[in-house]
């Protein structure tokens, strides 16, 4: 195995502060506490699927909304993965998961480009308006994602194909998304170097 594809980092504004260490060769153990319960149960699920170590500490304004606590969590688990990739020598590149939960269906498809860009698309109607868990708005699945692929690099096609219960629809994208991300970040003993003709990523 090359070097320890690990990070930690933090971040503190006025909104929200934010510890947050990751380690992409882990087991899928996690200790998450935003202080947004449902989506400390998505970065759970986001741990345990895409076999990485997690551990985030943060608090934040959510007394006036969770959107600046769980926007920054995404923003520095974006930058973590990035620091933890590295030169991304030996990586898969891509992975693709199509994940079911109930009757929810969702689509993740990664590639560690080094080129952020997100497609989100097939959530219901009003999804992103309702309340998760009473605290945790539909839009911030959206929000995250961006966050995320902004903060790594990463293109993610995110495509919800089914699905009526907001709980399973976000749950089904986050672990679609982990399954795919654990595939992109996958050593591959038959790649040699950085996957890209380009020579970088």
């Amino acid at each position: 195995m090359s070097a320890s594809r690990t990070a930690s980092r933090t971040r503190s504004t006025s909104e929200s502060t934010v510890e947050l260490e990751l380690n992409l060769d882990g087991t899928g153990q996690s200790r998450i506490d935003t202080s947004v319960p449902f989506f400390d149960h998505m970065l759970t699920a986001f741990a345990k699927h895409s076999l990485t170590d997690l551990t985030v500490r943060a608090s934040g304004d959510t007394h006036i909304d969770a959107h600046h606590t769980v926007e920054d969590v995404s923003i520095v688990l974006g930058q973590a993965i990035l620091e933890a990739l590295g030169e991304k020598s030996g990586i898969s590149r891509y992975g693709d998961a199509l994940v079911p939960l109930d009757e929810a269906l969702a689509q993740a498809v990664v590639d560690i480009s080094g080129r952020p860009y997100l497609v989100h698309t097939g959530e219901p109607d009003g999804f992103e308006h309702h309340l998760i868990g009473g605290h945790f708005t539909g839009s911030l699945v959206r929000h995250a994602f961006e966050a995320i692929s902004v903060g790594a690099g990463l293109t993610v096609h995110v495509r919800v194909l089914g699905g009526r219960d907001p709980h399973h629809i976000a749950e089904a994208e986050f672990k679609a998304f982990a399954r795919a991300f654990r595939q992109a970040k996958a050593l591959d003993p038959l790649v040699d170097g950085i996957p890209s003709t380009k020579g970088a990523l």
